[in-house]
């Protein structure tokens, strides 16, 4: 009888690159003390080499034989959830949710469960399985209560099972035949038919295989928790994000109060779609209205203070950039930048010296982000230069005014992309006036009850916004 060979190799738990033996530094990834031994054993000569397929049927068939099944979305009733994914949730898909630790991944996760299999809502009770692998039947059910207010009581088809083992979850889940299945969190589940422990990038890779299969062959939508690098990238090798329908990240700064729930890929929906919600104490509270909520405590006719329309997937959000100049006390002037890219601002802060004469050179330049949103994309550039000026200067931006608009490096603005529905939702919120770059095809598109100021470099923006058109010589503060 032949025996099968045990091999030995080494994984990064970081990028998954494989090496014959132990290394203390990826050279992949980089990533320090990430390679894990890992155990291989020769599969048996008798064993079937057949590939599971997701439907079971391997013939060819033509695309116009083939049924479309246009199955209508799972109605969830947290409309913010509803509207990353799409509409809803599409019968036999499979979601990926990440985020920091503490974040508010569990408690969104058990609210939407709590929601679907209520008889009360929308969803008219589906079947929910809740799969922990980190908590305890009793802790959950601490949390459920808690988010439930002591509204109703619990609902009966939400069911909960605190198992790691794969095999065992997939026996429930043929017993229970849920509608919708939540896994918390992909990195506690393990198969016990692999050497490796769980967490593992074999483990994660095959679970989360299995998982999908198990979503496209019986219709199920299946929700996946996963953990975080400290780089803030799901945990893991990459493919785990190629195997999923859809990656959601619940994002936020853990001292303040907001959270967005961002989709970076989604199969069935629009990507870099957002979410916002505020943490309470009886859980995430939607946000109908972000800009509303970030502009709430903002300081009217305050120096350094400038008002940015970012997008977010479809969403056009108004936010408060906050900009602060101080004469520095070492050699080097600092870059301190919240909530906008650091690069950016040094770039935005050097047009600024050599474009528009502002002497920045001995200045500590401060820009913060008010509601801890990151902001990424350029149209915010106008917004953060202005608030800059106004605090270098001691001069206060227009109130009504929005500021939108790309800079280059020659001084010049650029036009953004849905400039339209920008200046719709700021008008909407009351702002009279709207600063942005000079159209190819002047006005086209533009709503009426606004004023629009059109330039062409930062210095006329700045002229226009701050309602000077002579530069001081030197900072009032350093005068």
């Amino acid at each position: 009888m032949r025996m099968t060979k045990t091999q030995t190799r080494y994984v990064c738990q970081e990028c998954g690159r494989v090496a014959a033996s132990y290394m203390g530094k990826c050279p992949q990834c980089g990533s320090f003390s990430s390679m894990v031994e890992e155990i291989i054993h020769d599969e048996p000569a008798t064993k079937s080499t057949a590939v599971r397929g997701l439907t079971g049927r391997s013939a060819p068939r033509s695309i116009g034989d083939i049924s479309a099944g246009d199955e209508d979305r799972i109605r969830v009733p947290i409309e913010e959830f509803a509207r990353v994914l799409g509409g809803g949730i599409v019968p036999g898909s499979i979601v990926l949710v990440g985020g920091d630790p503490g974040i508010g991944k569990s408690t969104l996760m058990l609210q939407m469960a709590m929601e679907m299999a209520s008889p009360f809502g929308s969803a008219q009770g589906k079947r929910v399985l809740y799969v922990s692998g980190e908590e305890s039947e009793r802790q959950i059910k601490m949390r459920a209560t808690r988010l439930n207010n002591g509204k109703k009581e619990l609902p009966k088809n939400l069911l909960l099972v605190t198992e790691t083992n794969l095999e065992i979850i997939l026996n429930h889940i043929s017993e229970v035949k849920p509608e919708l299945l939540i896994v918390d969190s992909i990195q506690t589940v393990y198969l016990s038919s692999m050497d490796s422990s769980a967490g593992s990038v074999s483990q994660v890779r095959e679970c989360s295989s299995q998982l999908r299969e198990l979503a496209k062959t019986s219709g199920i939508s299946v929700f996946v928790i996963g953990h975080v690098t400290k780089e803030g990238t799901i945990a893991g090798p990459r493919v785990l994000e190629h195997i999923v329908d859809t990656v959601l990240y619940l994002e936020g700064d853990r001292f303040q109060a907001y959270r967005l729930l961002r989709s970076v890929k989604n199969r069935f929906g629009a990507t870099s779609e957002v979410g916002v919600f505020e943490m309470r104490e009886g859980g995430l509270v939607e946000v109908t209205n972000p800009s509303e909520a970030f502009l709430a405590e903002r300081m009217v006719n305050a120096a350094g203070s400038s008002i940015a329309v970012t997008m977010e997937g479809t969403r056009p959000i108004l936010v408060e950039v906050q900009g602060l100049t101080s004469p520095t006390q070492f050699g080097n002037a600092r870059r301190t930048a919240n909530g906008v890219d650091f690069n950016r601002l040094l770039l935005i802060s050097a047009v600024l010296t050599r474009r528009v004469g502002l002497k920045l050179a001995e200045q500590d330049v401060f820009v913060n982000v008010v509601g801890g949103l990151q902001i990424d994309e350029p149209a915010a550039d106008l917004a953060i230069a202005a608030a800059i000026a106004s605090s270098w200067k001691d001069v206060s931006v227009k109130a009504d005014a929005v500021l939108i608009g790309e800079i280059g490096l020659a001084g010049e603005l650029r036009m953004p992309s849905q400039m339209q529905a920008r200046l719709r939702e700021a008008q909407k919120l009351g702002f009279k006036t709207a600063i942005v770059p000079k159209a190819l095809r002047k006005g086209e598109g533009y709503p009426k009850g606004i004023e629009i100021v059109e330039v062409r470099s930062v210095d006329q923006a700045l002229n226009a916004a701050l309602g000077s058109k002579e530069k001081p010589k030197s900072p009032p503060h350093m005068a």
